[in-house]
C-alpha cells in the first residue's frame, strides 16, 4: 500500500519565493512587584464609591441646618411665654395711656423665668436701652456675670482615639461659612441686633451667627406687648455647643461604620486580586518561558478548577501551548524526515557522477547519466510535494469553510475519472463503482478542493493496488452527526502490522512491478492531514471474507457540523 501525493500537487521543482523579514518587538520586561497594577485598580475602583458616600454622608450641612431650625423655633416659642409673663406680670409706671415695664420686676421676673434654662434672656425698653440681663447679677457690690458651664462627662476612649482624625478631616470641610460675626457690645442696645430692632416695630426676629470661640449663637426677639402697646424687646439667645456635639456624635458613627467598611472593602479587593491578578501573573509569566523556548508541555498552570473566565483562559492556552508544541515537534520531525528523503536520491546522484567521470565505455556512461536523471526527475517530485505539504496547514488554518455535498462530490470526481480516461487506463485492471445510499444530508462543512484532494488520493491508490477486473466501490452514508465515505478496493489489503504507519511521512509500499521513486509516500500524510483539519478522522482496514483478506478498506468521517 502506498501513500501516494496527488498528482495535482506535483510542480515545478524551482518556484520563486520572496522572504520578508520584519524586526520583531522586544518583549517587555516584567518586574516582581509586591503590589501589582492590577491590583492597585482592582482597591481604587472598590474604594472610590465608598469614598465618594462617606464624603457625601459626613457633610451633614443639612442635617445641620435642621437642628438650628428646630433651636430657632424653640427659642422663639420660649421667648413668646415668656414675653406674656412679662407684659401681664412686671409692674408698670406712668399713665395709663402710656405704661412701660419697671427695671427690677423685670430683672426679678426674667432671673426666675429662665434660671433652669441653658439660654440667655435679654430686655430691651423701646428706646434701646437694655435694662435686664439673666447673665448679670446686680447686688450691693456691683454686677456679676453668670455663665453657664457643661455637665462633667466621662471621655470615651473610642472617640479620643478618633479625635485626631475627625480633627484632621472633617475640620477642612467647609462649614459655617455663611454666617455673620457674633459681637458683643461694652454697652448693649436694641440697635446692635437686627432681631431686636425687627420687634421693637411688633415683628418677630431671629438671627444666627457664627461666635469667636467656633460655636454658633442663635436668637430670636419678640416683642413684650400689652394691649397692642410694644414695651420692650426680650431676645433669648444660646449658644449651639450641643449641634456641634450632635453633628459630630454622628460624624463618628459615620467614622466607625466607614472605618469597618474600609477594611471590609480592602480585604474583600485584596481577595478578588489575588483571585484574578496572581493567575494572571502566573500565566503570563508562564507564556514568557513557553515563548523564550525554556519549556514547550505542561509550561502553563492548570485553573481548570476554577469553573471562571481565568479556568477557560488557563484551558485554552494550555490547548494553545500544546497544539504549539506538537506543531514544532511535527515540523521537527517533518526536517528530519525530508533530509533523510532527499539524501537518498543525492547520494545515488553521486555515486553515478563519481562513477562516470571514470568511466571510458560512452554507453555505460549513458546509463549512468539515465540513472542521474531519473534521480534528478525523483528528487523534483520530492521537492514539489514536500513544498505543497509543508504550505497546506498555514492554507487550511487561514481558508473559510464552506458547504460541501459530499455525495454530487463524490459523483463528479467518478465521472471526471470516466472523462479523463483515468478509468480506461486501468480499465483492464479494475473499475470505479459508486454507492450512494438514500440517506440525505450528505452536506459538511470544509474546503471541497481539498476533500476532493483527498478521495482522488484515495481511488488512485485503490486503483493502483485492485486486481485485473475488480471493482473499486466508494460509498457514502450520513447519520444524526456524521458523514462517511469508504473506498473499497479488491486488492492484497494492508499488513496489519502496518494499518497505523501506511498514513506517515515518506512511507511508500508499492505493488510489485512498479518503477522505484515514482511516489513520494506523502499522498495518505496529506490526506490524513486534510481530514483532520476537518475535525474529521481516517482509518484503513482490511475486508474479510471467512476469515481471508479481500482487499483494503479506507474509512473517512466528516462531522455534518
Amino acid at each position: 500500500m502506498t501513500a501516494e501525493a496527488d498528482r495535482s500537487l506535483v510542480g515545478p521543482a524551482a518556484e520563486a519565493s520572496s522572504v520578508v523579514v520584519t524586526s520583531r518587538p522586544k518583549p517587555r520586561r516584567r518586574s516582581r512587584r509586591f503590589w501589582s497594577p492590577l491590583t492597585l485598580r482592582i482597591l481604587a475602583l472598590n474604594m472610590l464609591p465608598l469614598m465618594v458616600l462617606f464624603g457625601g454622608a459626613s457633610y451633614l450641612d443639612r442635617y445641620q441646618k435642621s437642628l438650628i431650625q428646630s433651636e430657632l423655633d424653640a427659642l422663639q416659642m420660649q421667648a413668646g411665654l415668656i414675653s406674656i409673663a412679662l407684659g401681664e406680670n412686671a409692674i408698670t409706671v406712668g399713665s395709663a395711656d402710656y405704661e412701660q415695664l419697671s427695671t427690677e420686676s423685670t430683672q426679678s421676673l426674667l432671673r426666675r423665668l429662665v434660671s433652669q434654662a441653658p439660654v440667655r434672656a435679654r430686655v430691651f425698653v423701646p428706646t434701646g436701652e437694655l435694662i435686664a440681663d439673666s447673665r448679670v447679677l446686680a447686688g450691693p457690690g456691683g454686677t456679676v456675670e453668670v455663665e453657664l458651664l457643661a455637665p462633667p462627662t466621662t471621655p470615651d476612649p473610642w472617640d479620643e482615639a478618633l479625635g485626631w482624625v475627625y480633627d484632621l478631616v472633617f475640620d477642612r470641610l467647609p462649614r459655617q461659612h455663611g454666617w455673620p460675626a457674633y459681637e458683643e457690645q461694652p454697652r448693649q442696645r436694641a440697635e446692635h441686633y437686627d432681631e431686636a430692632r425687627a420687634a421693637l416695630r411688633g415683628d418677630t426676629g431671629r438671627a444666627v451667627r457664627l461666635a469667636a470661640s467656633g460655636d454658633l449663637v442663635i436668637s430670636a426677639a419678640v416683642p413684650v406687648q400689652k394691649l397692642k402697646q410694644v414695651l420692650g424687646v426680650l431676645m433669648l439667645s444660646t449658644q449651639t455647643t450641643w449641634i456641634d456635639e450632635a453633628v459630630r456624635s454622628v460624624r463618628f458613627d459615620i467614622l466607625r461604620f466607614f472605618g469597618i467598611a474600609l477594611l471590609v472593602t480592602i480585604l474583600a479587593s485584596l481577595y478578588l486580586a489575588g483571585a484574578i491578578a496572581r493567575p494572571i501573573r502566573r500565566l503570563a509569566m508562564a507564556a514568557e518561558r513557553v515563548r523564550a523556548g525554556h519549556r514547550r508541555r505542561n509550561a502553563i498552570p492548570d485553573f481548570s478548577r476554577r469553573g471562571d473566565e481565568i479556568g477557560d483562559l488557563s484551558v485554552s492556552l494550555r490547548a494553545m501551548t500544546d497544539a504549539l508544541s506538537s506543531r514544532l515537534d511535527a515540523i521537527e520531525c517533518f526536517a528530519a524526515d525530508v533530509a533523510h528523503e532527499i539524501k537518498n536520491p543525492l547520494t545515488s546522484v553521486r555515486s553515478a557522477v563519481e562513477t562516470a567521470i571514470r568511466l571510458s565505455d560512452p554507453e555505460k556512461q549513458k546509463r549512468l547519466m539515465a540513472i542521474v536523471l531519473e534521480d534528478v526527475q525523483r528528487l523534483d517530485r520530492l521537492i514539489s510535494d514536500i513544498s505543497h505539504a509543508s504550505r497546506l496547514d498555514a492554507e487550511l488554518s487561514r481558508a473559510e469553510l464552506e458547504s460541501v455535498d459530499v455525495g454530487r462530490m463524490l459523483a463528479t470526481l467518478v465521472e471526471m475519472h470516466e472523462a479523463t480516461g483515468e478509468t480506461a487506463e486501468h480499465g483492464e485492471r479494475a473499475r470505479l463503482a459508486l454507492d450512494i445510499g438514500p440517506n440525505r444530508g450528505l452536506t459538511v462543512p470544509g474546503l471541497e478542493d481539498r476533500l476532493v484532494q483527498v478521495f482522488r488520493n484515495l481511488v488512485t491508490n485503490a486503483l493502483s493496488f485492485s486486481p485485473p477486473r475488480g471493482t473499486v466501490t466508494l460509498a457514502c452514508r450520513s447519520d444524526a452527526d456524521w458523514v462517511t465515505v469508504t473506498v473499497e478496493d479488491e486488492g492484497p489489503g494492508v499488513p496489519e502490522a502496518k494499518l497505523g504507519a501506511i498514513f506517515d511521512r515518506f512511507y511508500t509500499e508499492r505493488p510489485k512491478g512498479e518503477r522505484f521513486g515514482t511516489h513520494s509516500g506523502l499522498g495518505l500524510s496529506i490526506s490524513k492531514q486534510i481530514v483532520e483539519a476537518h475535525d474529521g478522522s481516517i482509518h484503513a482496514e482490511n475486508r474479510r471474507d471467512a476469515g481471508r483478506v479481500v482487499g483494503a478498506r479506507f474509512v473517512v468521517r466528516l462531522p455534518r457540523r
